[in-house]
């Protein structure tokens, strides 16, 4: 349940964010490629703050190196899927964005989140979806399958890359077989394993989307995300973004401030900082995903307010699925099934 403020005592925690010129350094781990330097020099302009960004890979990545801890991380944005887990082991400071002066941009379907509710540790950063992308000239059949990669075609073969995320594959592939988020059904699990199995032979590569190795034609098709397969579309339209009929991931990207976080007034004001519409569009433009802040779309660039890899077709929008975070019994079961697939 939200604390619930007088007026007077509310305005008075604002004003100190609203207001502060908070000199000094602000550390930053993120995704690669995520995060927009144009946002980057506006907050550091704004607060006399110096910025500096560490990437990440993966959300096994980052909680790996929180875990270890000896890092001077002030910001992580980890994945909606893994927010209860770094709330659940103490890793973030609960810095109560639900009590700053921006939180009443965030569009109310994004504040009441399973992962974290009424937000008390995080904000929005981006949401998409997870789906395949193809090259026209080489494919012209239907792209709205998940047989893209786990049954593909003969033109296909040999010149797919996927992510290697196991959340999104796996996701893709239970749907695919008929399962649901996070089942457990040994012979669903069974089908998606032997799935996997046959078709890794048929992939070129599992890495982070290329925009030059699908430009360039070492890449004809590939599980992608949807920001990542617009910014190739932009470079070359023979590419198109596909919603598999079966089922897809949505996910969300969150900012959080880590209870080490050496830099916590700076965190907060970040946190703030991005709630606003301006701000948030900046966000987008850069890595071309929604953001979850009302107003922010006046601010986009043009070519995103109605591209198909954001704005979902009216008849694929419920096939997709908002990915929970599965119990650690069945995040075993995937874990096992994904080293597997990678040998």
């Amino acid at each position: 349940m939200r604390l619930l403020l007088t007026a007077t005592v509310s305005i008075l925690a604002l004003l100190p964010l609203a207001q502060a010129k908070a000199a000094g350094v602000l550390n930053i781990y993120n995704w690669g490629e995520y995060t927009n330097p144009e946002l980057v020099r506006k907050f550091e302009k704004t607060y006399d703050v110096k910025v500096t960004l560490t990437d990440f890979d993966s959300n096994d990545t980052a909680i790996a190196k929180a875990r270890q801890g000896g890092n001077e991380f002030d910001i992580v944005v980890p994945s909606s899927t893994f927010v209860k887990i770094w709330i659940d082991e103490g890793l973030l400071l609960e810095s109560r964005p639900d009590q700053m002066e921006n939180f009443k941009n965030i569009d109310p379907r994004w504040v009441n989140v399973d992962f974290d509710p009424g937000r008390h540790y995080t904000v929005p950063w981006q949401w998409g979806t997870t789906g395949v992308m193809v090259d026209k000239s080489v494919y012209p059949g239907d792209p709205n399958t998940s047989s893209i990669f786990l049954d593909p075609p003969p033109e296909l073969i040999g010149k797919i890359n996927v992510i290697p995320e196991m959340g999104d594959i796996l996701s893709l592939a239970i749907y695919h077989e008929g399962g649901g988020a996070c089942t457990a059904d040994k012979d669903i699990l069974r089908k998606v394993r032997d799935r996997l199995a046959a078709a890794r032979d048929k992939w070129i590569a599992l890495d982070y989307p290329s925009i030059e190795k699908y430009t360039s034609g070492d890449y004809a098709a590939g599980v992608s995300w949807g920001g990542a397969a617009m910014r190739v579309r932009l470079k070359s339209d023979r590419f198109v973004y596909g919603y598999p009929k079966e089922g897809y991931p949505i996910w969300m990207d969150n900012v959080a401030v880590l209870k080490t976080a050496p830099n916590v007034e700076n965190a907060k004001l970040f946190q703030n900082f991005i709630m606003d519409p301006e701000n948030a569009a900046l966000i987008s433009a850069y890595a071309r995903y929604a953001n979850g802040i009302k107003g922010s779309e006046k601010f986009m660039p043009e070519e995103m307010r109605n591209a198909p890899e954001i704005d979902v077709p009216e008849e694929f929008f419920a096939k997709g699925v908002f990915s929970p975070a599965c119990p650690q019994a069945v995040n075993d079961l995937y874990t096992k099934i994904w080293t597997e697939v990678l040998k």
